[in-house]
């Protein structure tokens, strides 16, 4: 079975966020008239200005965003992008501001559907004054049959990429995991390295929680997916741990 996969990225997607038409969106969908206009009033008569070399802009008007860093910024983004696999008959996975459009492709005509639901998307974006950042927007072949169909947005051919990082998880076109368990590695050895330089004590009560806490979350995190099947992964990660429990007094060996 061969599927394509496209990954798009919003061009600055929480900065770009129009003011007006998310309080049409979300009077739209039926929020009480009190939150919206509280919602409006935070909003608005925010101000900006650029300081180069001590040079001091002119204040203007921020008609645009929503506030990162925020409680409400990402409800409000994902009550904005709420609408936009509207009308798509491919699979639409959305997590915040990363977006997939994916597809079985088993002929030229399953492609052209895939294009046209791609073309939907990049539609949808111009009307609600949002923009995908085509340079990052990828996609990504897997089947061995796999026609390997050029996808076009925005009149820009998109790149194929051979590996992508999803939500923190390293993925490629042939479903290998030794990237992923490469990286966990790196990174759960880089933190034993610092528990090793920085904490004197060997007591199984002290670097037991410091494994639980800081170097575990690596090895764990969305195993589900990337659990590891060859020979050579699954090494690397029992390196990992042997390492941790020559840490602990009386466990060297």
């Amino acid at each position: 079975m061969a599927v394509d996969v496209i990954y798009l990225d919003f061009a600055k997607a929480f900065d770009t966020v129009p003011h007006r038409r998310l309080m049409i969106k979300l009077r739209n969908i039926g929020l009480e008239h009190n939150i919206c206009n509280w919602i409006e009033n935070w909003l608005k008569d925010r101000v900006q200005r650029v300081v180069v070399n001590g040079t001091f802009s002119n204040w203007t008007s921020v008609v645009s965003g929503v506030p990162q860093g925020s409680v409400l910024g990402p409800l409000l983004f994902n009550l904005f992008i709420n609408d936009l696999e509207g009308g798509i008959d491919s699979t639409v996975s959305i997590f915040a501001d990363d977006t997939k459009l994916c597809k079985t492709i088993s002929s030229m005509q399953d492609a052209a559907a895939l294009q046209s639901d791609l073309t939907k998307l990049d539609n949808w974006a111009a009307n609600w004054k949002m923009r995908f950042n085509v340079d990052k927007c990828k996609v990504m072949h897997f089947g061995r049959n796999n026609i390997n169909a050029n996808y076009l947005l925005n009149g820009c051919v998109l790149g194929v990429s051979l590996m992508e990082k999803d939500l923190g998880v390293f993925g490629d076109n042939k479903l290998s995991n030794a990237r992923q368990c490469h990286s966990v590695a790196t990174k759960a050895n880089k933190v034993l390295s610092c528990i090793k330089k920085g904490i004197d004590s060997r007591d199984e009560n002290i670097i037991l929680p410091l494994y639980r806490s800081l170097v575990r979350p690596h090895l764990e995190y969305a195993v589900q997916f990337w659990a590891p099947v060859l020979k050579k992964d699954i090494n690397e990660l029992e390196r990992v741990q042997r390492r941790a429990t020559k840490l602990v007094k009386g466990m060297e060996d």
